[in-house]
């Protein structure tokens, strides 16, 4: 399969390389960094991936690309950058890990190419499971079908993400001590609370149909998943935001990237084991 790839930043020898060595595998096209241009060509051009080359850019820019990062989740287009690794850990760190994949230069264009095409591959599979959850209008199941009753001795948890990446491994870490069910929006996550049940709910602060505390309000709400705790899994850092999330009294909020041991210290002490 062929790409289209949208290119974007200063760091033009990597931009040259894809046009000049890697035709076979991606149909890129280059934008400005202006923000116009960048949401015209995706609507336009319709990529499959958007491609950051990073090199010495503002911090004015690494704020675009947030709103930017919004704009590609609605199009479930995965964030792909590519600098060198001081400017890939600053870009990072400003921005809470919006990359869905970082590469650090030094790497040969065919290095490159090939972990963009087995991202892909990942990332393709992941949104087949997504799209079919959506016309079914339930998460999809670790190791089960939606018919399929949990085993009695196991505690469940539903994470409820709009990032494929995130939802695989929040469910790698967990699947091991904790029957997982993952929802891609607050929509879907209510429909299988009408169906099954859980013992927690760890739900992403900042979805773009329904933010999380719309859907722990949903959840406050019902007379049966009332009582089901809730833990927040947010990029937000503000400590404003932080504030108004926890007036909805959740039972914890972790920051993303989401430290493993603070993950299940959490979920030990929610659920009392």
């Amino acid at each position: 399969m062929r790409y289209k790839m949208l290119l974007a930043g200063r760091n033009n020898s990597v931009i040259d390389d894809f046009f000049n060595r890697a035709d076979d595998e991606f149909e890129a096209l280059t934008t400005s960094l202006r923000y116009t241009d960048i949401i015209r060509h995706l609507k336009y051009f319709e990529p499959d991936i958007f491609v950051y080359c990073i090199y010495n850019e503002t911090m004015d820019m690494f704020s675009q690309m947030t709103n930017i990062k919004t704009q590609l989740n609605q199009h479930q287009i995965p964030f792909i950058l590519i600098g060198s690794k001081e400017d890939c850990e600053e870009f990072e760190r400003i921005t809470v890990r919006i990359p869905d994949l970082v590469l650090i230069k030094p790497l040969t264009v065919e290095a490159i190419t090939m972990q963009i095409l087995n991202f892909m591959g990942a990332w393709n599979r992941m949104k087949q499971e997504r799209l079919k959850a959506q016309e079914e209008q339930q998460p999809v199941l670790e190791g089960e079908t939606a018919a399929e009753a949990a085993p009695k001795s196991r505690k469940h948890i539903l994470v409820v993400d709009d990032s494929p990446i995130m939802l695989k491994t929040l469910k790698e870490n967990l699947r091991d001590e904790y029957d997982i069910a993952t929802a891609i929006s607050g929509k879907v996550a209510m429909k299988f609370l009408e169906r099954r049940k859980t013992d927690l709910i760890l739900l992403d602060y900042e979805m773009p149909e329904e933010s999380g505390p719309v859907v722990l309000e949903k959840i406050r709400a019902g007379e049966d998943t009332k009582d089901i705790p809730v833990i927040f899994l947010t990029g937000v850092t503000d400590s404003g935001k932080i504030r108004e999330a926890l007036v909805l009294k959740p039972q914890g909020y972790l920051l993303k990237p989401i430290n493993h041991e603070k993950l299940i210290e959490a979920i030990t002490r929610v659920l009392g084991e």
